[in-house]
């Protein structure tokens, strides 16, 4: 092997380090803050009124990832009296649990997550929550290593703590969250410098609903979702991702700015029973048939005891 071959893979490899070295743990699919953002702030289990299952799965050329997850609020079911029917109300108690798999070219990411909310009601109504969580995570790391830069096989088994905050009610919410709390784990092998691909980061998210129009049900929801980690670092373009949702009726289309290199569209209907989504993001400088272009798919199932799209008092 040449000299400059070898110090071009080496100078690769570093530099796929440090983009790594940023990512969190689930990366990928990417829509998972679309459909389940409980997954970053475990605060956020049990914030609405149903328990739903979901499976997200993302492709990017020959690379892909999958991430099954579900969350609600514990119900607690009241006596019924006479010919009256039986009803529920909902606990202050919020869970949820998620399965993540990610593979990048020589690299897989696997793992579990438990996640525990406690909901605190701020008002009467019980409309406005203030509530707190927290996540444990079990994760595997494989990486299948290389020749060229001397960096044999590589293979991880370590604990992840989530932590959360989270203020809600039906017309916004706000969020700030702590993954990956315990950092990476220290490659024993001290021959090479192997760094595996998790590291402590700290999420902002916030939206808020605009209602345009009542009678055909229109809403408008901005957000924005802002990340960094522990250096705080704050570049504009890596750390803000805006987004924008429009529901009409049970349908929603939105854009989600997570890489500003590509143009990003989502959209989400929601049947009684079940909603189906997808999430696309083409690349801007060049047509998609050159780059691979980024293909999510989601489906959810509602458990909830009403079953309804769209309910008066539901957040479904």
């Amino acid at each position: 092997m040449s000299i400059l071959r070898k110090a071009f893979l080496i100078l690769l490899a570093v530099n796929l380090t440090a983009i790594s070295n940023g990512q969190q743990v689930p990366f990928n699919p990417f829509s998972h803050r679309i459909f389940s953002p409980f997954v970053v702030n475990p605060a956020v289990a049990g914030s609405k009124d149903f328990f739903a299952a979901d499976l997200l799965a993302g492709f990017v050329g020959e690379n892909y990832s999958q991430i099954i997850s579900s969350n609600g609020r514990l119900t607690k079911k009241d006596p019924a009296y006479l010919l009256s029917s039986e009803t529920y109300r909902f606990t202050n108690i919020g869970v949820g649990g998620a399965l993540f798999n990610d593979m990048y070219d020589q690299i897989q990411t696997s793992g579990a997550s438990a996640a525990f909310s406690y909901h605190i009601p701020l008002n009467k109504n019980s409309l406005t929550f203030l509530s707190v969580g927290a996540a444990a995570k079990g994760i595997y790391h494989h990486y299948d290593g290389s020749e060229d830069i001397s960096i044999p096989e590589k293979e991880f088994i370590f604990p992840e703590v989530d932590f959360g905050i989270y203020f809600y009610n039906p017309a916004g919410y706000a969020g700030l969250s702590a993954t990956n709390f315990l950092g990476r784990p220290e490659d024993p092998d001290t021959l090479t410098n192997y760094l595996v691909p998790v590291s402590r980061h700290y999420n902002f998210i916030a939206g808020y609903k605009f209602i345009v129009s009542r009678s055909l049900k229109i809403i408008l929801e901005p957000s924005v979702t802002i990340i960094t980690n522990d250096s705080l670092s704050f570049d504009p373009r890596e750390s803000i991702e805006p987004a924008l949702r429009m529901y009409v009726g049970n349908f929603c289309l939105g854009t989600y700015f997570n890489d500003y290199s590509k143009v990003s569209f989502f959209f989400q209907y929601k049947y009684p029973r079940f909603y189906v989504g997808t999430f696309f993001a083409l690349p801007k400088d060049s047509p998609f048939f050159k780059k691979s272009l980024t293909a999510e798919v989601a489906f959810g199932l509602n458990f909830s005891h009403k079953k309804a799209g769209n309910t008066e008092y539901g957040h479904w």
